[in-house]
């Protein structure tokens, strides 16, 4: 496997830091979970087992708008974290401050 540079050139002759990091592989995990959860149908269509007399099709699909929720703050807190991480590094980079 060739060497990947951690820092990339820009177009102004700076560095910038690797567009895919593996914060950024994360955060695309939890946004793609739900998904394929919700895509492999074969893993929920089915009656049993109940809860409180719903079938499992229907609570196994509302327990995951609560997964699904949950995911995407995390995927959207990880996402500022990076952000900010991303901003203060180029504050640096550059000399001035932070935002």
């Amino acid at each position: 496997m060739p060497d990947v540079p951690q820092e990339h050139e820009s177009a102004a002759g700076g560095t910038r830091p690797p567009t895919v990091t593996p914060l950024r592989v994360v955060i695309g995990v939890c946004l793609v979970i739900p998904f394929v959860a919700m895509l492999w149908v074969g893993s929920y269509a089915r009656v049993d087992p109940t809860f409180i007399g719903i079938p499992f099709f229907y609570w196994y699909q509302l327990l995951w708008v609560l997964i699904t929720t949950a995911l995407t703050v995390v995927a959207h807190k990880l996402w500022q974290h990076d952000q900010r991480s991303r901003a203060a590094a180029r504050a640096a980079r550059e000399g001035g401050a932070a935002r």
